[in-house]
Order: structure tokens, then C-alpha cells, then sequence
């Protein structure tokens, strides 16, 4: 290691620098291979049900569901879709409103009298007008996509909360039984709370006097399972994955070794494993002192 070293030393000189944009997806339960639809209480749905004129639904994924991200910077979220199975002739027209906003908590919180609050709605990062022609995928399993306009940065280690209102301009625009139906993670349960109601918006909900309190009363689901969900992302950078192979590694020392000797082998924005906009034998160290503590 003495030699491997002292070589090494020769090159520390040599400096690259490199701006890049990457993407990458993780899935909450398995979105391309979905078992089970929701079949109960149609205000236990998330991310909605169709069956009501106005949902809104609020999703907690904590750090653990998001571990796929680790160690990138930089992370944006670019879109969500959630995957269903429709068995309606339906067109179903909804004005859709994303929030998002991080978190430390990992849960809702309870208030004094054991009823649970939903949080306030957060930034908003897309807005239009979905037409799902729920005939073309009937008797299908569906993604319903939702690209977020503006955006959004996620710090790794924080709970990403999301909120997502649907809202129809015709209240008698719903489908019928349980002609829609969301996949869900079964397991995760209680990391998504619900609202349901014919008349009024969970936007209006939310600024008016009863929020946060989320109740039966209201049509709201408070112990409901994670839709089965694709969240999309972009990151500037993975500092260690040197080959950009997702995972950080010997692999990624020999990579960065090559690199130094002058070989176009990997890429320099994950290269900098230190952060200091250089790629030189700091970084190597710096890579191997992580492996070594597999941190």
C-alpha cells in the first residue's frame, strides 16, 4: 500500500472538474410487478379513488424508503406515478395540485384528543388538467404519471412529505363501485391519511377552521396503506461511484486509480468523492477511508 502510494503522489497534480445532471428511480412496494388493489373503504385510497368529486392525500415516505438515494447530492424530484387497475368506461377529468415539502417526522402527529393532524399542504410544484380515459385501460394495471413542474430539492435523511388534491369541475364526474383501484404496499400502513368529499377541496379544507384535524366525520382515512409508487428523481453527482454503477466500491478505487493514470475511464463528477471540485489522490483516500468504514 507504502508503493501504491508513493506512485500515486507523482499524480496529485492532476486536477478535473466536470457538471453533469443524472436520473435515477426508486419504487415503494413493486410498481412493475403490483399484487394487491385496495378493496376497502373507498376514503382509505390513496392518492385518490375517483369515486368523489374532490380527494386530496397526504403521503409520508420516511428516510428508509428513500435509502435508494443514498449517497447522491443534489437530488430533485422530477415526477411520481402511482400504478392502478381500472375497470371502468369512464373519462375521468381532475384539476391536479401537487405539495411537497421535507420533514424530520416519520409519522402524523395526534393531538390531545387521539385525532390525527394532517400537516400543512407545503410548497406547491405542479398544477394542471388530467383527462384519464379509464376505458383504454380497462381491465388493465395502469401508471398514473405525475410530473412535477418546478423544482423540488430532498435532503437525504428527511421524510419527504406529499400531498396531492384532485379536484373534478363537474361533482357528479366520479366513477362507480369499485371500478378504480389503487395498488398498495402492504405492510406500510399508516404513512398515508385521506380526505374525500363531493363539495369541497381538501384546499379549501385546509384553510378553513376544522384543519388540520383529520375525522371520520370529514371522510378522511387516517390509517392507510403507501400507494405502490415510482418516485423519479435527478441528481448532480454520487461522490464514490466512480464507474457510475450504482454502487460504491474496489471496483470504484480501481476506476479512480485509472482515471488518475490518465485513462478516460469513469466520471469525474463522481470522482470527487471530498466535494472540492478537484479529482486527485485525496480523493482516493477519501474513497478508501469509506469503504473502510462503510459509511
Amino acid at each position: 500500500m507504502k508503493k501504491f502510494y508513493m506512485i500515486l503522489a507523482v499524480l496529485a497534480a492532476v486536477t478535473m472538474t466536470a457538471h453533469a445532471e443524472f436520473y435515477g428511480w426508486i419504487e415503494v412496494g413493486d410498481f412493475y410487478n403490483p399484487t394487491q388493489t385496495y378493496n376497502g373503504s373507498y376514503f382509505d385510497m390513496a392518492p385518490t379513488n375517483f369515486y368523489l368529486a374532490h380527494t386530496g392525500a397526504q403521503m409520508i415516505y420516511t428516510p428508509d424508503l428513500l435509502t435508494g438515494m443514498k449517497g447522491k447530492e443534489g437530488i430533485q424530484i422530477e415526477y411520481f406515478n402511482f400504478m392502478f387497475h381500472g375497470e371502468s368506461y369512464e373519462e375521468i377529468i381532475r384539476n391536479v395540485k401537487v405539495y411537497l415539502q421535507e420533514t424530520d417526522a416519520t409519522e402524523f402527529a395526534v393531538n390531545e384528543n387521539g385525532v390525527k393532524q394532517f400537516f400543512d399542504l407545503g410548497e406547491l410544484v405542479a398544477e394542471g388538467q388530467y383527462d384519464i380515459e379509464l376505458i383504454e385501460f380497462y381491465g388493465e394495471d395502469q401508471g398514473l404519471a405525475i410530473e412535477i413542474e418546478e423544482p423540488f430539492t430532498l435532503t437525504l435523511g428527511k421524510s419527504l412529505l406529499v400531498t396531492i388534491v384532485f379536484d373534478a369541475e363537474d361533482d357528479d364526474n366520479c366513477t362507480m363501485g369499485s371500478d378504480y383501484a389503487p395498488f398498495y404496499t402492504s405492510g406500510i400502513r399508516g404513512k398515508a391519511m385521506t380526505y374525500t368529499n363531493n363539495w369541497t377541496s381538501f384546499v379549501d379544507y385546509a384553510m378553513g377552521p376544522n384543519f388540520p384535524n383529520a375525522t371520520a366525520i370529514l371522510g378522511c382515512g387516517t390509517n392507510v396503506e403507501l400507494p405502490v409508487t415510482e418516485i423519479g428523481y435527478s441528481y448532480v453527482r454520487m461522490r464514490g461511484d466512480v464507474n457510475n454503477d450504482g454502487n460504491i466500491n474496489i471496483a470504484d478505487v480501481t476506476t479512480l486509480i485509472d482515471m488518475l493514470l490518465g485513462s478516460d475511464v469513469g466520471f469525474a463528477v463522481n470522482a470527487d468523492v471530498n466535494a472540492d471540485n478537484n479529482v486527485n489522490i485525496a480523493d482516493v483516500t477519501t474513497l478508501i477511508d469509506m469503504l473502510l468504514s462503510n459509511n
